[in-house]
């Protein structure tokens, strides 16, 4: 598996490996199953911190990209279903929250849409 990181980026190097592994796994580069080299062995390979990658690690398993298995390791999870499934969830739990605030169902779309719009500049 290889990644990059550039050190020279705005985006911080955890982030870049997240979205790296992320979206491999999207698009079956990465399949499920496929076991992720360990926190130590990638950080030495791209010159980081351990606790950098661990840090990438970590927000893959609660986006639900990856799943770690103590001595099995991080493995790719079968994303589709595991990321609706989370969107899902978090819809729902915005779509209470919005309610208990007593905003209309209009002014709730128009702040997803105005998040969606600061999270996804290009569409």
């Amino acid at each position: 598996m290889q990644l990059s990181v550039d050190p020279a980026s705005a985006t911080p190097p955890y982030e870049q490996i997240r979205a790296q592994v992320a979206e491999r796994a999207r698009s079956g580069e990465l399949p499920a199953g496929l076991r992720l080299p360990t926190v130590r062995a990638l950080a030495e390979e791209l010159g980081l911190a351990a606790g950098t990658v661990a840090r990438a690690y970590r927000e893959l398993e609660a986006d639900g990209v990856v799943e770690t298995h103590g001595r099995r390791g991080t493995l790719i999870a079968a994303t589709g279903d595991t990321a609706h499934r989370l969107a899902a969830e978090a819809a729902t739990e915005y779509a209470e929250r919005v309610r208990r605030l007593g905003l209309s169902r209009g002014d709730a779309l128009a702040a997803v849409d105005t998040a969606l719009r600061l999270v996804f500049p290009e569409g």
